[in-house]
């Protein structure tokens, strides 16, 4: 039996057209005109002997044959970009350090992880988890290549990643006592989230005290699901096992906060503003 390769840039452009059922818009994502597309099909189609498509009205919909190749090709795809991505990846001879706030550790900071595990998995990547100060303090002496922060920092460009609405949190189990201060569960000093909080409550006259206090986040979380009280945070937050409680206790309305990645001004390594600039884009 005699064995044909497989053009890549036909199953490109077959797999554009199995995922939009239509040429031309399969034309606009491989920069092609649709009668170039409808050429390449045919080409593929003569190559593997059977017929891809069938017409559905103005929709070009795969037959059973098509089927099974779509399986191949998204393979052999994948393949071809992996193998291109290992051997045109920059080389980065030192790991990048970013630092972070535990807020961005918890939400944030596994998707752009994964983004760079894919686009450069030669990349060796050291995460240091702080309060704002200490990652300022990291990020200014050149500890740390980029910080991943929600609190503000005027003496470092940066980009806003993401900006989210934040919200009054508690556990299922907790329930409001009416006529008692309001009991929050609250990072020590420093945390942006602990002044939004005071503030908010200040301003709208509402009676709190302090239930619980902790370091971690974790804390917070256990302390949450136990019940002792609320607390202020982005909705990434929320579990199965927390609720936004706004409404339910006619809470002050919170500011939405941003997480930023700061990089030093023109002091920044050519891996991290790649890293920095992938971040960015996503």
């Amino acid at each position: 039996m005699e064995i044909r390769d497989l053009d890549v840039t036909l199953l490109r452009t077959f797999a554009a057209a199995a995922e939009r059922e239509n040429f031309a818009q399969a034309a606009e994502k491989v920069f092609r005109t649709q009668a170039a597309v409808s050429q390449q099909m045919q080409r593929l189609e003569a190559v593997v002997g059977c017929d891809l498509f069938t017409r559905v009205g103005r929709n070009k919909r795969l037959t059973d044959q098509g089927v099974r190749l779509l399986e191949y090709a998204r393979r052999i795809l994948s393949l071809n970009d992996e193998a291109y991505r290992a051997m045109t990846q920059a080389v980065f001879e030192y790991p990048v350090k970013i630092a972070a706030c535990v807020d961005a550790v918890d939400t944030l900071l596994p998707e752009y992880l994964a983004m760079c595990a894919e686009s450069y998995p030669g990349l060796r990547v050291d995460i240091q988890v702080g309060r704002s100060r200490w990652l300022a303090s990291a990020l200014r002496r050149g500890d740390v290549d980029l910080m991943l922060d929600v609190a503000p920092h005027e003496d470092f460009h940066h980009v806003v990643l993401r900006t989210s609405p934040v919200v009054w949190i508690g556990g299922a189990r907790f329930h409001a006592q009416p006529s008692v201060p309001l009991p929050l569960v609250l990072v020590d000093s420093g945390c942006p989230f602990r002044g939004m909080a005071i503030e908010a409550l200040a301003q709208g006259e509402r009676p709190w005290r302090a239930a619980f206090q902790t370091s971690t986040l974790a804390g917070v979380r256990a302390a949450l699901r136990a019940g002792l009280g609320i607390t202020p945070r982005t909705i990434e937050m929320l579990t199965p096992e927390l609720k936004v409680v706004d409404q339910e206790l006619a809470l002050p309305r919170l500011p939405p906060i941003s997480y930023r990645l700061y990089s030093r001004v023109n002091d920044c390594s050519d891996s991290a503003r790649k890293i920095s600039a992938l971040i960015s884009r996503g």
